[in-house]
């Protein structure tokens, strides 16, 4: 999935400028994130991405968690170190 940057704008100018913004998100598929101060402050997302956003995300898969954390190092019988010249541990 590919994610467009968003376009940033001022407050005061957003204020100035709202039915246009609206109908980039809406209609050209923009992002919008009014800044304060140069600092975000609140975004404009469409409907249909706010819905995306509020689905609740799929729960991990225990099963691949248990599978790794129950890997262990493996252990070597001392003739292999000597003949692979692992000193130590």
């Amino acid at each position: 999935m590919l994610v467009s940057m968003a376009y940033e704008i001022p407050v005061t100018q957003a204020r100035a400028e709202l039915a246009d913004l609206i109908n980039r998100v809406v209609y050209g598929g923009e992002r919008v994130v009014v800044t304060r101060h140069g600092r975000p402050l609140v975004a404009l997302v469409s409907a249909i991405d706010l819905e995306r956003l509020e689905q609740p995300r799929e729960p991990v898969d225990e099963g691949v968690i248990s599978t790794v954390s129950a890997v262990r190092p493996a252990t070597y019988a001392t003739g292999e170190r000597r003949r692979f010249g692992i000193a130590a541990e």
